[in-house]
């Protein structure tokens, strides 16, 4: 899901920021001994610098389709996997009716599910996702306050399932059985998570397939299903059963069910299985669907019929409207056997087909060639109408959202959130990591994967000194969705925090090395449901290091590093009767530790000295003699960690009155708050 939007004032923060960084030079801002000197040469080469670097942040325009990559004859497409690539747990077949006048959904489920641990298992948990939307006391309103990524839910637009059958195949009645649960906050008033006493336990390896009646009545779009005026966004439409996971699953020590409610920064987290689904909507309705059309659809004149089917997926998820211009293409390259690429455009972008179709082949061919291969025989791509962005920017298997339809002519958001949502078919599609608990695996990855193809593809080059200035609230990485503080903190640290820690990875070992560790957790636990300490240890086995202090502090624990220059102080003396002076620069390590920190120091006579801090104590000193004094230093000039919050306090010049260096201190963290409360949200 793509939750963090470029906005018009950001180039101008990011200049702002490399302005106060590179204005230290001129003694403006940082504390030392009384002086009233600064250095126009030394001004000059920052406004430079900040020239050069803001020019990496201008928008890029998109390529021509023409200059997509090149496609080579696909294979005969949309046909079932021809072996299994999953463990294919469950097993779903489905018909849903849309009442187009009434928004809602009306739907049968014939469920297969086979028991996967060695001990039997007595009891089954689904998942009511549309009880989210039921009331004001559900637990995913209460958390989130009926917002989210900007968009609020509409006042007295209320959704629900509601399951009328359930029965065994024997016909016995199991409805009276299913009873509500609250296992995360015990709020009595959340119906998203139902409990289901079986009336005969399931040994190992045995199945068990239950038939299900259910309604849903849709909201009006919000968090990622709805409607917008003829539009139909069916995320998690239908009852889905909970994860159960046999020891080992993700280092767990004892199997049991992993079932949590929606709540209002969590996503999902399904078994692999088999899907085939039909769907029935007005005959003016076109339909986009995960997976595949097995036959033509059926129109009777007053309502239209599809059929889909997918498998090794964990998901199903449709759109339906009657306004999509549809158009296709299939693709193929040598790491990716062929797809159609489908897309269902809002008509307002429908003159920007060739944008849509260049991006995810963009994607699709860097992803297949530094991960794997996409495996599957379609990517639809939908685009919601304007005014439905609560159904934009989000992933299903096979299926994407853009963002909706709002302007004619977007920027080059149109194609970041694509080739995220299009990354994120590895990392949540085909990788499944565990979005309630551990959902940095997936969309710190996808983050991550987003900003190498824009700068690859697009030129599009992130300014990671600033974004790493955005983490005000940091906390650990592997920690329940709903345990961060609100939707910001959630945001911040799963997808921006997350990322920098990922690429400062890549910044110490290389990025070649870091290809092949991505290539390697990729290969090795796709369709697997791994844990932050697979990857980790797949970092482990490439790198032959250990990195069990990096995770401490930054993946388990909510660090960042804050390396301060904290005085220079200098005292003339003789050596050996030449007149010189001993330089004495003081720094800090304010929090986690980063290998080796790089330091600059630049002396009166303009001479340059480089020294390298092993960073492990929380202050040290450098006393360095010359025929000049020091005049002033900078930690890490080129900006190679990542993870520094405050660049700000990593450069002092020499002799800056401290009163001055205060007030132009407070001036900036004011006009920073400022400039901020206009984009924060």
């Amino acid at each position: 899901m793509k939750t963090v939007l470029s906005h018009p004032f950001a180039k101008w923060i990011t200049v702002f920021l490399l302005v106060a960084s590179t204005t230290a030079a001129t003694g403006l801002m940082l504390q030392g001994k009384p002086s009233s000197t600064y250095d126009p040469a030394l001004t000059a080469q920052g406004v430079q610098a900040v020239a050069a670097l803001a020019a990496l942040n201008e928008p890029v325009q998109p390529v021509a389709d023409s200059q997509a990559p090149p496609s080579i004859p696909a294979k005969p497409l949309e046909k079932p996997l021809p072996k299994p690539l999953s463990d294919r747990i469950v097993e779903y077949h489905m018909n849903v009716e849309l009442d187009a006048a009434h928004k809602s959904l009306r739907g049968n489920q014939t469920l297969t599910w086979r028991n996967p641990g060695a001990k039997p298992v007595s009891e089954l948990y689904f998942h009511l996702y549309p009880n989210a939307f039921a009331s004001k006391k559900s637990t995913f309103v209460r958390e989130s306050g009926g917002q989210l990524r900007g968009d609020k839910m509409k006042d007295n637009s209320f959704g629900n399932m509601q399951i009328t059958s359930m029965k065994l195949l024997t016909g016995e009645d199991l409805l009276p059985r299913l009873e509500y649960v609250q296992p995360d906050d015990g709020n009595k008033d959340d119906k998203t998570l139902v409990k289901l006493p079986l009336p005969k336990i399931i040994l190992p390896g045995e199945k068990i397939t239950l038939k299900t009646d259910f309604s849903v009545q849709l909201p009006a779009t919000f968090a990622r299903m709805g409607y917008t005026q003829d539009f139909i966004m069916a995320g998690q439409w239908f009852p889905k059963l909970a994860v159960y996971e046999p020891v080992g699953t993700r280092g767990r020590p004892d199997e049991g069910w992993n079932a949590h409610q929606y709540h209002g920064n969590s996503e999902f987290y399904a078994d692999f299985g088999i899907y085939e689904v039909t769907v029935k909507v007005p005959s003016k309705y076109t339909v986009a669907a995960t997976g595949f059309p097995i036959k033509p659809p059926v129109d009777d004149g007053q309502s239209k019929t599809y059929t889909f089917y997918a498998d090794d997926v964990h998901d199903f998820a449709w759109a339906a409207s009657p306004n999509f211009v549809y158009v296709e293409e299939p693709y193929a390259t040598p790491n990716l056997p062929g797809v159609k690429i489908k897309l269902y455009l809002d008509p307002l972008h429908a003159d920007l087909k060739a944008r849509y179709l260049t991006a995810a082949k963009k994607a699709l061919a860097r992803y297949s060639q530094w991960y794997g291969s996409y495996p599957y025989s379609t990517l639809s791509i939908v685009v919601p109408p304007k005014g439905g962005g609560g159904a934009g920017g989000m992933e299903y298997p096979t299926l994407v959202t853009s963002w909706s339809a709002e302007e004619a002519d977007p920027d080059l958001e149109l194609e970041r959130v694509l080739v995220h949502e299009i990354g994120h078919q590895y990392w949540y599609g085909m990788v499944a990591s565990n979005e309630f608990e551990e959902a940095w695996l997936d969309e710190g990855l996808t983050s991550y994967s987003e900003d190498k193809i824009m700068e690859t593809e697009y030129g599009s080059r992130p300014n990671l000194a600033v974004e790493s200035s955005y983490i005000t609230s940091p906390e650990a990485l592997k920690q329940n969705a709903w345990n961060y503080h609100g939707h910001d903190g959630y945001a911040e640290n799963v997808y921006t925090r997350a990322k920098l820690v990922l690429k400062s990875i890549e910044r110490q070992i290389g990025p070649e090395q870091m290809d092949r560790v991505m290539k390697s957790y990729f290969t090795r636990f796709k369709f697997k449901h791994p844990t932050t300490a697979d990857f980790q240890r797949v970092l482990e086995d490439t790198t032959k290091a250990d990195w069990s202090d990096f995770f401490r502090q930054y993946v388990f624990g909510g660090m960042m590093t804050d390396f301060t220059m904290d005085g220079i102080y200098v005292k003339k003396q003789e050596l050996n009767g030449v007149p010189s002076y001993e330089s004495t620069v003081v720094v800090s390590k304010r929090g986690g530790s980063y290998g080796y920190v790089p330091i600059h120091f630049h002396f009166a006579d303009g001479t340059e000295m480089d020294r390298v801090w092993e960073g492990k104590a929380d202050q040290t000193e450098f006393k360095l003699t010359h025929t000049a004094p020091v005049d002033w230093a900078v930690i890490d000039p080129q900006h190679t960690n990542v993870l520094e919050t405050k660049h700000i306090n990593s450069f002092m010049k020499k002799d800056i009155d401290p009163k001055l260096a205060l007030r132009w201190n407070l001036g900036s963290v004011k006009l920073l708050e400022t400039l901020f409360s206009w984009v924060a949200w």
